[in-house]
Parts: C-alpha cells; sequence; structure tokens
C-alpha cells in the first residue's frame, strides 16, 4: 500500500510539472512573463494533488482499482495531467487579472497627474496675485515698446477685470477685438511671459502674470 502511494504521487508530482510546462508554453506565446514558468509549475502541481480528493468527493474508487488494475493507472494519470493543464485558466484569469489592474493603475495615475497639473496651473496666478513679493520686478521701456496696439489694449483689459481668469469671450467683447485676432495678441503676450492660459474644467481661461500686472500699471 505504500508503495502505492509513493507511485501515486511521483504520478501526480510528474503529471502536474509536465502539465504546468504545457501552459507555460501555451501562455507565453505572446506573454514574456519571466515569472510565468515558476507559477505554472506550482498551480500544475498543486491542481495535479487535488485529483485525488475530488474523485474521493464525487465516490470514485479509481485510486483503489489502479493498485492492481495498470489501466486504471494510466486513467489516473490522465486525469491528473487534464487537471494540471486545465489549471491553465487559473493561471490566465490571474495574469488577465493582474494586468488590467495594472493598467487601471496607470490610467488613474496619469488622470491624478493631469489633474494635479491643471489644479497647479490655476493656482500660481492667485498666488502671485495675493502674495506680496520681497524683490521687486522690473519692467522695461523695451518691453513696452515691444508690443502692438492691440496686445497692449488685451493687457489692460486682463489687469483691469474684476476676474482673475477671463474667458476668450468675455476679453472679445470688452476689447471689441475679433476673436481670432484677440487669440493672436494673448498669445504674443503669453510668449513674453505677460500673461498665461490655464485649461480646466470651465474651459481654457487667460490671466495675466505678476510681470504682466506691472507692466500694465505703465500703461496710460
Amino acid at each position: 500500500m505504500v508503495a502505492h502511494v509513493v507511485i501515486l504521487t511521483v504520478v501526480m508530482l510528474l503529471a502536474g510539472v509536465f502539465g504546468g510546462l504545457i501552459n507555460y508554453y501555451l501562455l507565453n506565446q505572446n506573454n514574456k512573463d519571466t515569472a510565468a514558468i515558476a507559477r505554472c509549475l506550482v498551480v500544475g502541481v498543486g491542481a495535479s494533488f487535488l485529483v485525488p480528493v475530488v474523485l474521493d468527493m464525487v465516490g470514485s474508487n479509481i485510486v483503489v482499482l489502479s493498485q492492481s488494475d495498470s489501466s486504471k493507472m494510466l486513467i489516473y494519470t490522465g486525469i491528473c495531467l487534464i487537471a494540471a493543464i486545465g489549471s491553465r485558466v487559473v493561471v490566465t484569469n490571474t495574469v488577465d487579472r493582474t494586468m488590467l489592474a495594472a493598467e487601471s493603475a496607470k490610467t488613474s495615475t496619469e488622470e491624478l497627474r493631469l489633474q494635479l497639473k491643471q489644479l497647479q496651473d490655476a493656482i500660481v496666478p492667485l498666488l502671485e496675485t495675493e502674495t506680496e513679493r520681497d524683490d521687486t520686478l522690473e519692467v522695461s521701456n523695451l518691453e513696452l515698446d515691444s508690443l502692438d496696439v492691440s496686445s497692449t489694449a488685451v493687457l489692460k483689459s486682463l489687469a483691469s477685470g474684476r476676474h482673475i481668469y477671463r474667458a476668450l469671450h468675455g476679453l472679445s467683447k470688452e476689447t471689441e477685438f475679433d476673436e481670432t485676432d484677440l487669440q493672436k495678441s494673448l498669445s504674443v503676450l503669453v510668449g513674453k511671459g505677460l500673461a498665461g492660459r490655464v485649461n480646466g474644467g470651465w474651459g481654457v481661461r487667460w490671466y495675466i502674470t505678476e510681470r504682466g500686472r506691472k507692466l500694465s500699471e505703465t500703461l496710460v
């Protein structure tokens, strides 16, 4: 009896290893996971050793019959191999869940990073406006002379409005500029560091920077 148990153990072990190797080569056609072989072997052997428990639960006596009937032993070996290969479903589901969780975490991280960036961009103008600076920003006449009439008018509008963040439509009504020309002037101001742009949940908004505010104070 002891010898038979040893034979069954060897059969389950070999069937589990062989089934695990089959699963490994099937799974790694498109998957380059280096830890897959160990996972497949462990799951395959584990599934193979569960065969006696399942057979006992369904009332099968093939384990006992295999002691005196070699054909039953062959059938038992096949069952263990089927169980080991069938464990591929467990391995595949585990890999899929892991990859799905990793992809979801990556997407969430990117969304959070974007939201933090948008929040940071939106807070900077508020901090610049409400914070007293120790250093004095110097604006030169050269900066003033480099602005055309429309850019100067837009800068005045940004500085004089009661809102820190200005919508393109509101600026267009206030300056009486076409929105296309207005965007060109805003681009000039942004390029010179006199204005900025944020894109939040409310849409695109424009604001004046501290340097732009200093320059606007010199305008008549």
